[in-house]
């Protein structure tokens, strides 16, 4: 019998208010160790705030939460030792090079000579900056600074990694390249992650489970696949011949859910367990002629638009 992993992150009932705002309100979540986690929402849903909760940076106004065993009201200078984080700002000196940036830090996390070097080595080469290791920072593209400050969180070999949208800012390149390369070292290093964004294609790349909240209440948790199990599936339908009968007859028919034509292809949403094939005899019984059949489900993007709307 496989047992589940420890649960690293432990919510219960945490809230933080600021004033009239309610910024975190009653978060209940409990995240086993060696998940990328993904928490996952609009700018000002909280974010940040849980971020700093966990942390022990910020008190909460009610509830609790444990991180690493720690209990955040207590254990915060514990919870920092053991984690690292990257936040608003990256943390480099930048008329420092990058391997004098993470030999500072390495001394300050008491790092003998020996092991500094090996440390600032292993994470350099896989985010592809180790030959570029002598430049002062200052000079260096904003998604080769995200890359050296992801490799400054992790200097120190931490259980538990904090990223606050770390592609944020970035241009599609940029943050493509800094996603690959982070999925790498955070397998190979084995830690957990807690990654807040808004960028649902990195999350589904990257996490294997994701929370959705809005205006710090949350609306949703689990696997990506489950999460995308609640929209319909997709079809989209290509040839010709195609007309409003067509469309009248498809929307009568037991499993579709919608049924538009659209740049001359037919898109239909259906239920989980309902079958194309006749509908494509359907649509060539009515005169239609069917080139190609695609069906997919519903993207995370769709399921976070689905909350947003529901929620509203």
């Amino acid at each position: 019998m496989v047992m589940p992993a420890p649960a690293i992150i432990r919510t219960e009932g945490l809230t933080r208010t600021f004033g009239s705002v309610r910024a975190l309100d009653a978060l209940d979540l409990e995240i086993p160790s060696g998940t990328v986690f993904g928490f996952l929402g609009p700018n000002g849903a909280g974010k940040t705030t849980a971020i700093r909760l966990l942390l022990g940076l910020l008190e909460p106004t009610e509830g609790r939460a444990t991180v690493l065993g720690f209990d955040t009201r207590t254990g915060g200078g514990s919870i920092r030792e053991k984690s690292g984080a990257l936040l608003e700002h990256h943390g480099l000196y930048e008329r420092l090079s990058a391997e004098e940036n993470l030999a500072f830090y390495a001394r300050v996390w008491r790092l003998g000579r020996a092991a500094r070097a090996d440390r600032i080595r292993a994470l350099l080469q896989p985010l592809d900056l180790w030959d570029r290791r002598g430049e002062p920072v200052g000079r260096w593209s904003r998604g080769m600074k995200q890359k050296l400050a992801v490799a400054r969180a992790l200097l120190h070999e931490p259980s538990l990694l904090f990223l606050d949208e770390p592609t944020a800012g970035l241009d599609p390149l940029a943050a493509a390249t800094l996603r690959d390369e982070l999925g790498t070292l955070v397998r190979r290093e084995g830690v957990t992650v807690f990654l807040t964004t808004h960028n649902l294609a990195e999350a589904e790349r990257l996490c294997s489970r994701v929370a959705v909240i809005k205006q710090g209440r949350l609306l949703a948790v689990g696997h990506p696949d489950q999460l995308k199990a609640r929209t319909a599936t997709r079809a989209e339908i290509t040839g010709r011949g195609f007309g409003d009968a067509t469309l009248a007859l498809l929307r009568g028919r037991p499993g579709v859910v919608g049924a538009d034509l659209r740049n001359g292809r037919i898109l239909l949403e259906l239920t989980e367990s309902a079958d194309t094939a006749p509908l494509v005899t359907l649509i060539v019984q009515s005169g239609g002629s069917v080139e190609e059949v695609r069906k997919d489900r519903g993207s995370l993007e769709d399921v976070f638009l689905t909350l947003m709307e529901e929620e509203r």
